[in-house]
């Protein structure tokens, strides 16, 4: 299936959520969610019915999904391996999707969204314990050192980020040297480092029918 190309503010209105898909615009005032938040579409504005439990089920894994830019054979991948790991399956799946390399450079701020984020990967601007890894679905391990390649230091997007340092939203399992341009993931991610809201019990049943 292609990669969706549409307006991703749509994405925020069909799921009734903030997926934070824009960077900074989904914290300003000019966030299309906050100006119409009513699903798109002729009939958006429209009385919903009532939903299904399968329709509130597959609505949360859509909201999971795109808010990760996850395709759904990779996000069915996660539930999987997920399904097969100690502790609560629903957990480890959102683990899965933190740990994912795009995710991490988004969160360390390398990326002002988690698409930004993707594309630098993809370039090859990121490097893992100093070597190029170009695939945004890596998943990292605890003690592992991302960073930006010296060839990249001086795009604009990097420029800001050491001058004027974190802005306070870095998760606790992931640490940031921001001068170097350098993060090191600390530790797991556990459910309360992640500040989607995503019932994630919601998924594991859509998927364990």
């Amino acid at each position: 299936m292609a990669r969706y190309t549409d307006s991703v503010c749509r994405q925020c209105r069909r799921e009734g959520a903030k997926l934070f898909l824009k960077g900074e615009r989904c914290y300003s005032a000019k966030c299309a969610f906050v100006k119409r938040s009513t699903p798109p579409g002729q009939h958006g504005q429209a009385r919903q019915r009532k939903q299904s439990n399968y329709g509130i089920q597959l609505r949360e894994k859509q909201k999971c999904r795109r808010a990760y830019g996850i395709q759904e054979s990779q996000f069915r991948k996660y539930y999987d391996m997920a399904s097969n790991m100690r502790g609560v399956t629903g957990e480890n799946m959102l683990a899965l999707c933190e740990r994912r390399l795009d995710n991490v450079v988004y969160r360390l701020a390398f990326g002002a969204s988690r698409a930004m984020a993707r594309q630098l990967v993809t370039h090859g601007h990121i490097t893992v314990d100093g070597n190029k890894v170009d695939i945004p679905s890596y998943i990292v391990k605890p003690g592992q050192v991302i960073s930006v390649r010296n060839s990249s230091r001086d795009m604009e997007c990097f420029k800001a980020l050491r001058e004027q340092g974190a802005d306070g939203k870095m998760p606790k399992w992931l640490s940031l040297d921001a001068d170097n341009l350098k993060g090191t993931v600390e530790a797991l991610p556990q459910r309360d480092d992640i500040d989607l809201s995503i019932e994630e019990h919601l998924i594991v049943e859509f998927y364990s029918r």
